[in-house]
């Protein structure tokens, strides 16, 4: 039935093996994407949004990179958000909600139309190892596919467990069944497996809600888009968002229900979200707050069906209606269907590579849940990634690796990696610790060479790249270049409560005011006038004002990754023997022989490896 061996078998099909089979078949490579429904291709099996805070400077990134997420993202918004404007442009994460039916249609449209890539509809129950090489899989009807590299993007099927109170039953999502056989066939080769818990809350039907006991949470005034390309459009129309929140009453009303939850009486063991628990984890956890905010969010454009952020739960079916019911706002409410939480296999990430091939055998690459992580957008980064080193290794070409000061990807997969999750891992602005840097504005100026060099950028992503930076510099240099007199800045700086000045002075330094915006700027005629001149758009203004008036942190957030590159210069040779290190920490030698580090500077992130442990090694190197 399969009579040629594929360069890359993609197993899954979510936003991991999405992107992963996107980006190896748009490399060249000839690619199976194979999962249990072809009809649910790239589900969004929880909330109907993409992007939010890091999130959304994620999507972005794969945009830049030539990835899927930011164009589906677009295509399919309902509304769309830059969340932390109130901040500087660091913090600012792009959100939207999404049509959640339009989203999965849209998604297997474009993979439809993507050249190098074959579908297949089944279960695949074990992969094929040689010699400790990856050379296809097996399905459970038994037909073996060969394949030269194997992406697995697992999700929550392998050996999935639903708890809905204290009712338990297998599958990998709401009315789909669970993976089986491929934890087994890891574990048997070596792997380390775990548990990790999800969960989701009740769907309920719109017409039963009273929205005028909420508080409207509408889109932007003026919305942006994810993607860099024209082939999408901002949003012209909307649809709002709402806001509720829990009592007193509800969570008595939860609480009653506790000794039948599995969260408390021993059924769930394994650990799960801790920056989006469910909500009887919140009021156990938080038992002097008396109310908790509750956000609706309606799943598209057409559906009455609506999502209830912030109410994800396991209690029993009952529990979850009798307290919803006491929300302001739902005192009718009907469901859908109700919430439920979500048990699954993951192997802990430091048996990956920087590639996210496994360390154990060649040319088996993990991405996503199975490493872990939470959220599509930390799914379809991995599946992103993972799909291009696997073409990659095909074609006999270096790897593909993102730096933590190049993009929230490489700082996504180096925490992996090195440090491991023993909780589902969630990207924050936090973890970056060169955010300055990595600001969802650039990310194409970032990494759209990097993916044209290996080949998944286009020629026309790339020219829109260049000319973009090009008319940003222009502009940037115009404001250095041009002098104002006072009798023209001084009334705006008079309005902005910031100092006058006696004297003619570069525009640059005074654009560089914190008070002092773009919009203030483009009242003064030369300003106006360059602008007609050269047809600048939003983006090319967005990147001008924050090259002015963020420039001297940029340049020292530069200097500092200088610093840390310098580090990640100097190689770790493989098979390293620490234990001839004797000065090390027996936890350093542990860690360090368990995790593999290929650079002084990843060696130096690992938990329990001290400076001094990381100064005995630079001596021992000769550096």
């Amino acid at each position: 039935m399969f009579e040629k061996e594929y360069d890359v078998i993609v197993v899954g099909g979510g936003h991991a093996g999405s992107e992963a089979a996107a980006a190896a078949a748009n490399m060249g490579s000839s690619t199976l994407l194979i999962t249990m429904n072809l009809q649910n291709i790239a589900q969004m099996s929880c909330n109907p949004a993409m992007g939010g805070i890091a999130k959304g400077q994620i999507v972005r990134e794969i945009d830049a990179l030539g990835g899927y997420s930011g164009i589906v993202s677009d295509k399919t918004a309902i509304q769309f958000k830059m969340l932390n404007k109130s901040k500087g442009p660091a913090m600012w994460s792009p959100r939207v909600q999404s049509d959640r039916m339009r989203f999965a249609e849209t998604w297997r449209t474009m993979l439809e139309q993507t050249k190098n890539l074959d579908f297949y509809q089944e279960m695949v129950s074990g992969i094929l190892v040689d010699n400790g090489r990856i050379i296809g899989v097996r399905t459970s009807l038994g037909l073996e596919v060969k394949g030269k590299t194997v992406v697995l993007t697992n999700g929550t099927f392998l050996n999935g467990l639903i708890h809905i109170g204290e009712k338990q039953f297998g599958g990998g999502r709401a009315g789909e069944r669970a993976a089986t056989g491929i934890t087994k066939d890891l574990v048997d080769l070596g792997f380390d497996a775990g548990r990790m818990k999800t969960g989701t809350p009740p769907r309920v039907d719109g017409r039963s809600l009273d929205f005028s006991k909420m508080i409207i949470q509408p889109g932007d005034d003026d919305p942006e888009k994810f993607s860099y390309l024209d082939i999408t459009k901002p949003l012209k129309e909307q649809r709002p968002c709402h806001m509720t929140y829990t009592s007193t009453r509800v969570h008595e009303l939860l609480q009653e229900g506790f000794d039948r939850s599995p969260m408390f009486n021993g059924a769930i063991q394994s650990i799960g979200p801790r920056y989006c628990p469910s909500i009887e984890d919140k009021i156990n956890r938080f038992a002097d707050k008396d109310r908790h905010q509750i956000f609706v969010e309606p799943e598209g454009w057409d559906t009455v069906e609506y999502y209830v952020n912030g109410f994800s739960t396991s209690l029993p079916e009952d529990v979850q209606f009798k307290a919803l019911r006491e929300v302001a706002g739902f005192e009718q409410v009907k469901f859908f269907r109700p919430g439920y939480a979500i048990e699954y296999d993951y192997f802990p990430p430091t048996q990956l590579k920087h590639t996210l091939e496994t360390k154990i055998v060649s040319g088996l690459y993990f991405a996503g849940q199975i490493n872990g992580t939470t959220g599509y957008e930390e799914a379809a980064s991995q599946g992103l990634m993972a799909g291009i080193n696997a073409a990659l290794q095909v074609q006999e070409r270096d790897p593909f690796i993102l730096k933590r000061n190049e993009a929230y990807i490489g700082v996504l997969v180096d925490d992996l990696i090195t440090k491991g999750t023993e909780e589902p891992y969630r990207m924050f602005t936090s973890r970056a610790e060169y955010r300055t840097l990595l600001r969802q504005d650039n990310a194409d100026f970032r990494l759209t060479p990097k993916s044209f060099e290996i080949g998944l950028a286009t020629k026309e992503r790339m020219r829109k790249m260049e000319d973009k930076k090009d008319r940003s510099k222009a502009f940037v240099q115009f404001f250095k270049d041009t002098s104002v007199t006072p009798e023209v800045i001084n009334p705006i700086l008079e309005a902005r409560d910031s100092a006058l000045v006696s004297q003619s002075d570069k525009m640059f330094k005074l654009f560089s005011r914190p008070n002092i915006t773009m919009e203030d700027m483009r009242t003064i005629d030369e300003v106006a006038q360059y602008m007609a001149e050269n047809n600048l758009d939003h983006e090319v203004l967005q990147q001008t004002e924050i090259q002015v008036k963020y420039a001297g942190y940029i340049e020292k957030e530069k200097n500092n990754a200088d610093k840390l590159n310098r580090l990640e210069g100097i190689k770790i040779p493989d098979n390293f023997d620490y234990s001839r290190l004797k000065s090390l920490s027996y936890e350093a030698r542990e860690k360090l022989t368990q995790i593999k580090p290929t650079t002084v500077s990843q060696a130096s992130r690992i938990s329990g490896v001290s400076p001094n442990d990381i100064s005995v090694m630079l001596v021992y190197m000769g550096r």
